[in-house]
């Protein structure tokens, strides 16, 4: 059940479309589930939510029927912050984000929703972005759609990677300015085409003893396979990334991590700065890098 308390200028009065679509943030397709589907009242009382009128110091509520095909599972799950809005993770490698047709367990999605169900919550699984099976580290996951929907309209989420490639780029920091399309005939390769979609990504090398480079990057767009599809069009993929030419010599997946993510927090308007740790496999690549260069 969501719960808002409705503050307006004295005497005036709004309708509850227009304030929980131009104040609290929801979406128009959010109205129509409230209107239609879920059970809506105000100051406790059961109301028509398409026919309810606004004024200060009123409190609504709204609960809506969760339809989903997600199972719930008791997995574990590195919880990195959590209030009543937001959930982030740091997710390990090898682990996928969403069931699909033929992975219908074990999948981030599966443990969100069975970790809402044993802390007794009713919540169904709302990620704010896409993280690859084999990309570990932060997830940032809403609670709710509204939220969802708003921290996707206010456009703050910044999202930086680790990442680790053979040899060093030159220059050892710029921006990597190329389309991405699909490499047809796949349906999971993707490949830099003047007949892409504009992609762009921001790396800084952030050490290098010639071998190997860790990389520091930022995007500007979030095309499928981005960071993955960039490096590799420079002749330098992630280490372990077979799929883009990578070797798999030092490591058994390719060699990414979402370390850090900020947002203004969409409720407390507050910025919101998180980190995770370099997992095992690629904090011994860069020990390795960091004992050569020492």
């Amino acid at each position: 059940m969501t719960e808002i308390h409705v503050a307006l200028p004295a005497g005036e009065t709004c309708s509850a479309k227009a304030y929980l679509m131009h104040v609290h943030g929801i979406s128009g397709s959010l109205w129509r589930r409230i209107k239609h589907h879920g059970a809506f009242t105000l100051n406790g009382i059961p109301a028509v939510a398409a026919r309810t009128m606004l004024k200060d110091g009123d409190w609504i509520a709204y609960d809506l029927p969760i339809v989903s095909s997600v199972i719930p599972e008791s997995l574990p799950l590195s919880i990195i912050y959590e209030d009543d809005d937001l959930l982030v993770l740091d997710k390990p490698a090898g682990q996928l984000v969403h069931p699909t047709t033929k992975e219908t367990h074990g999948t981030i999605a599966n443990a969100v929703r069975g970790y809402y169900a044993a802390c007794g919550v009713h919540l169904d699984f709302h990620p704010c972005h896409r993280l690859d099976r084999n990309t570990s580290g932060l997830l940032l996951i809403a609670k709710h759609p509204e939220v969802q929907y708003q921290i996707a309209q206010q456009n703050t989420l910044r999202r930086e990677y680790l990442a680790l490639i053979a040899g060093s780029l030159t220059p050892p920091e710029g921006c990597i300015d190329v389309p991405i399309a699909r490499a047809l005939p796949s349906i999971i390769l993707r490949c830099v085409s003047t007949e892409g979609k504009s992609a762009c990504t921001h790396y800084v090398t952030v050490q290098t003893d010639g071998r190997y480079s860790l990389l520091r990057l930022q995007l500007d767009t979030g095309r499928t396979h981005q960071i993955r599809v960039h490096l590799a069009h420079l002749g330098h993929p992630l280490l372990g990334d077979d799929l883009y030419g990578g070797t798999r010599a030092e490591i058994a997946r390719h060699a990414l991590h979402s370390a850090h993510l900020t947002l203004v927090h969409p409720r407390t308007k507050k910025m919101l700065a998180l980190s995770a740790l370099l997992p095992a496999d690629m904090a011994r690549i860069t020990a390795e890098i960091d004992n050569n260069t020492a």
